[in-house]
């Protein structure tokens, strides 16, 4: 009987680092184990973390953090070929600006606000997410996606790898939820934000990621579309993908 691989490494310097393989496809067919992972930023890892890595023969990060994040901790591992795919944070300086404005910061505030940044994923950094999947056509697995939290940026990345495989919805919903259980949040982040607004933004939610797919259905008519027109992948791209990630 085979060993099934951990889905989420418990590293010192990296938190909410996971495997998004063994999940089965609608053709009967399963994600590749220890093909793509997914984590917060590598701009931390202890040495004992590195040689996980190393272990795990990961020679690709696929970084969406904006200029700032990125400049604060870079990946301390040089063998890692890091690829920049920039999605500037909006989150806290549109909560800043409500609260500079008079009102008094509130849940409701912070979720709205996590709304319209899923939906900017969508409306304005297309771009971004197309030349991910033209990196993930070059077979440059193993590989690690990663924003700062590694939970948002990063939870629709890969959402959108798992549905271009095939995987359920309620399936990839589960695995975007799991960022509640293995995610350590930063409680020195954003200091000057209420704490249960802090909490909001360290979590992530299922209307989160509905709003980035509800904007998929208003700019493009369906996912299919947005899969073929906003990131490039025909017939041909996405069967070479599963070729790459699947197996039977």
């Amino acid at each position: 009987m085979s060993v099934i691989p951990a889905r989420h490494l418990n590293l010192s310097g990296a938190s909410n680092f996971r495997d998004l393989g063994g999940y089965p496809t609608s053709d009967g067919r399963t994600v590749r184990w220890r093909q793509i992972f997914r984590s917060n930023h590598l701009g931390h890892l202890t040495d004992e973390d590195v040689s996980v890595l190393r272990n795990l023969g990961v020679r690709s990060a696929f970084d969406f953090r904006g200029t700032e994040e990125r400049a604060a901790a870079l990946c301390g591992m040089p063998e890692i070929s890091v690829h920049s795919l920039p999605v500037e944070p909006t989150v806290v300086a549109a909560l800043r600006a409500i609260a500079a404005g008079g009102t008094p910061l509130s849940t409701d505030h912070a979720v709205e606000v996590m709304h319209e940044s899923y939906r900017s994923y969508v409306q304005k950094n297309t771009h971004s997410f197309r030349t991910l999947f033209a990196h993930l056509l070059e077979d440059r697995a193993p590989l690690v996606i990663h924003c700062t939290a590694g939970k948002d940026r990063t939870g629709f990345a890969c959402a959108l790898i798992l549905h271009t495989l095939g995987v359920s919805e309620d399936v990839i919903s589960k695995d975007y939820l799991l960022t509640n259980s293995f995610y350590r949040r930063d409680p020195n982040h954003s200091t000057d934000l209420p704490d249960e607004v802090r909490q909001v933004l360290g979590s992530v939610q299922a209307s989160f990621l509905a709003a980035a797919f509800e904007a998929i259905d208003a700019e493009y008519g369906d996912l299919e579309s947005y899969l073929r027109d906003g990131l490039g992948l025909g017939n041909a791209e996405r069967a070479h993908l599963e070729a790459l990630y699947l197996q039977d």
